[in-house]
């Protein structure tokens, strides 16, 4: 464990990519595998914990796969799969575009502002992601913590991390197989580094 307990950090690491992220179809509860290039991206992360200086973290995984498959390939052991750091579940919209919401159904719908049908609203989120935060926090008085979940899931988590609203996660871009690394010292919060995959930039996306 890290022996400076006065600077806690979070590393946020975003799954690999799957052939529906590659669409930028929402995918929530389905479970789905990760395409060759998120394999190869995701093994890439290995290390990065020891890069940044992080000392035996304790680490959260959400239980779908593709996060499972991507803390396996970055070298990391999961010390708890939980429920709490699942995405977001897009319930009628499971496995649509943005696009295909906005023609079909509402031509002003995102899901930060406007939640799902049939699955979790922003204040379902806004309640989950608390309690996800609550539950790092917890484990932080002991070691440096990492996360291995979702593009929607980590975005809210920095807003709540850093006590935003869970709309601001819009202006955030983590796309997959990137990471975001929170700090907390003095009582200061701050998101102090967000990067794509390995060797990329990070590229824009339409959710």
């Amino acid at each position: 464990m890290s022996t400076d307990r006065t600077r806690r950090r979070v590393l946020l690491i975003r799954h690999g990519q799957t052939e529906w992220s590659l669409s930028d179809q929402h995918t929530g509860r389905t479970d789905i595998d990760l395409t060759a290039k998120g394999e190869q991206d995701a093994a890439a992360l290995k290390g990065i914990t020891e890069r940044i200086g992080l000392h035996q973290p304790f680490v959260f995984a959400s239980p779908r796969r593709r996060a499972q498959r991507t803390a396996e390939l970055a070298g990391l052991t999961v010390d708890e799969t939980n429920e709490l750091f699942a995405e977001w579940d897009y319930g009628d919209y499971e496995g649509l575009t943005r696009v295909q919401i906005q023609a079909d159904h509402d031509p002003t719908w995102a899901i930060w502002t406007h939640g799902a049908p049939g699955g979790e609203s922003v204040a379902d989120m806004t309640r989950r992601v608390d309690a996800a935060v609550d539950r790092v926090e917890s484990q932080l008085g002991a070691s440096d913590v990492v996360v291995v979940s979702h593009g929607h899931f980590s975005r809210s988590f920095i807003c709540r991390f850093l006590r935003w609203p869970i709309s601001q996660g819009a202006d955030i871009d983590l796309r997959p197989a990137g990471s975001a690394l929170l700090a907390e010292a003095g009582g200061d919060r701050r998101l102090s580094e967000l990067r794509g995959p390995v060797g990329e930039w990070a590229k824009p996306t339409s959710i």
